[in-house]
């Protein structure tokens, strides 16, 4: 309680330094109506902080309390007793002193009865007022024999364990008197409650107004601008950059820009690689918006921002085992609590829902979450998936729909094959275009996590295998028929050698060479096939060498 006192009545003097209610003269000695602080509201939290009746009562309240005292918690010696004050508490110290008084006389008493001056009460191990005499020396049989060594024996007198008694029935009255006292002394604060609530409610507001304005000029923020209640909802943030990662990353952090009208693109579906930056473009126009609202500069060249109504965001992963709900049902039911209670002048940033349960059934579930809130809320939107098939909802939404991905090299700049130099070679750009990303890079995560090499040839493996399918799905779903398509059975190995068989004939080569082409091309087929199939990378890279090597002949023939 003390040191919140002095604290404020220390903030309070310095601020009154500031004279905020007093003109000044200009050059001319002449007094102008402008005010040392011209903004309002630090005019007015100056004002409330070092308001006359918060220092006065302040040094009023301290001058009647002991700090020493309070600094050891000893409530007996923490009221300072002046004038009419507390008379309760002065008779109960003048007892206190009374008893103790009358113990220490008895000191005295013994003396005189075993005719030495010199005899004085002794403590051990916390037993105070003990009467030591020689082992030989004769006491009366009321005395209690306390404790011994070879050459002296302890005593408590009858009469010292009376005053003994007093002293602490004496002390205990003072400790209840003046614990009701503090009591009384909180209350009669009672009374100065609010302005002083006042006035810390006002310090802390300095406080952040001064955090936040030091961090502006020193990290080059700029002033948003708010845009009418009458006019439709947009986000215009130029350069925009997230306050916590580019005061880690220094230099080194890459500033993007978000643009959103209601009138015309106000969601963006983002994708790309993993770690490339998805997360942090939406958290920090969520931050700068949010910044900028509280009345902060914000992290950006320049800003235009809408009055938000709330910024929802559903992002990350946890479950309540406790209540027993999964990850995934925390997942919608935070997806739930957005689609019920935002508004068009609400921003929402949802990041990878639908991640929590199979494929089939997030890619749907986050499609239609994302329909919903297009179509029914048209908020701001910023939606982060790794579902590629989400960004057809633009055709749905032509105009209010937009595709990005966060941009990246590779060492190929090749983003439809999976090998593991090209998912180890990969640089982040972390800059935003638009486009839908064909890769996440998962396999460049793994390296980072340092799984088994092995563990992540054998993922590519079966990465590679899960891609071949879905493009052979692909391809006959459209009709196309591709010679070099990878068979998938012996059957249509030789079905294309017989159909490579006719073609030699056709052209009119001879029997045993066309037989040999057939044979070789045979050949050459089954080793791809294996290839693809066979869970030995080491072994899939030498047959994929032989098939080279059987190619080369074939074409060099």
């Amino acid at each position: 309680f003390i040191a919140v006192i002095q604290a404020i009545l220390s903030a309070g003097k310095q601020l009154k330094r500031l004279h905020i209610n007093e003109e000044y003269e200009d050059y001319g000695c002449n007094k102008i109506g402008v005010a040392i602080v011209q903004s309002a509201l630090l005019r007015r939290l100056i004002l409330t902080a070092s308001s006359s009746n918060v220092l006065g009562n302040a040094v009023k309240l301290l001058s009647t309390l002991n700090k020493e005292a309070a600094d050891k918690g000893d409530f007996t010696d923490l009221i300072i007793i002046s004038k009419d004050q507390f008379p309760e508490v002065a008779r109960a110290r003048k007892a206190l002193q009374l008893a103790k008084e009358k113990l220490d006389n008895l000191i005295g008493l013994y003396r005189k009865q075993f005719r030495n001056h010199k005899l004085e009460f002794t403590c051990v191990s916390g037993t105070t007022h003990l009467v030591e005499l020689s082992i030989d020396a004769k006491v009366p049989s009321n005395w209690v024999k306390v404790s011994s060594t070879k050459k002296t024996i302890r005593y408590h007198p009858p009469e010292v364990l009376t005053a003994l008694d007093q002293l602490r029935l004496a002390n205990e009255e003072l400790t209840i008197i003046c614990r009701a006292a503090w009591g009384s002394f909180l209350m009669e604060f009672g009374e100065y409650y609010m302005d002083f609530q006042a006035a810390v409610q006002a310090l802390a507001t300095l406080d952040c107004l001064h955090s936040l304005a030091i961090l502006s000029k020193n990290k080059n923020y700029v002033r948003p601008i708010f845009m009418e209640d009458n006019r439709p909802v947009q986000i215009q943030i130029h350069a925009g950059r997230h306050p916590v990662l580019e005061t880690i990353l220094q230099d080194n952090f890459v500033p993007n820009d978000t643009i959103l009208h209601a009138d015309r693109e106000y969601c963006q579906i983002v994708t790309g690689p993993n770690m490339g930056g998805k997360s942090c473009y939406i958290r920090q126009v969520a931050l700068i918006a949010m910044m900028a609202q509280v009345g902060s500069f914000v992290p950006a060249e320049s800003a235009t921002l809408p009055v938000l109504d709330a910024i929802y965001s559903r992002m990350g992963a946890s479950d309540s085992i406790q209540q027993g709900r999964s990850t995934f049902l925390e997942e919608l039911s935070e997806a739930s609590q957005i689609l019920h209670n935002c508004t068009a002048n609400s921003l929402v940033i949802i990041d990878e829902l639908g991640r929590g349960t199979s494929t089939h059934d997030g890619v749907a579930i986050a499609y239609a979450t994302l329909h919903y809130l297009l179509e029914q809320k048209k908020c701001m939107v910023l939606f982060v998936t790794h579902y590629p098939k989400i960004a057809d909802i633009k055709a749905e939404f032509p105009g209010s729909v937009e595709a990005y991905h966060v941009s990246y090299l590779t060492s190929n700049n090749d983003e439809g094959t999976i090998d593991s130099k090209s998912d180890h070679e990969i640089t982040y750009l972390y800059k935003l275009v638009p486009g839908v990303s064909a890769r996440s890079f998962g396999f460049k995560v793994a390296l980072l996590a340092q799984l088994p090499s092995s563990c992540i040839n054998k993922a590519m493996i079966m990465a590679t295998r899960l891609e071949t399918i879905e493009s052979s799905r692909a391809r006959k779903k459209s009709g196309e028929k591709q010679l070099q398509e990878t068979p998938s059975s012996d059957q249509e190995l030789e079905t294309q050698a017989i159909l490579l068989k006719s073609t030699a004939s056709f052209h009119g080569e001879r029997k045993e060479d066309s037989e040999e082409f057939v044979s070789a091309v045979r050949d050459l087929l089954s080793k791809l096939k294996s290839a693809t199939t066979d869970d030995d990378r080491a072994k899939s890279l030498k047959l994929l060498k032989e098939a080279q090597g059987i190619a080369n002949e074939l074409i060099n023939r």
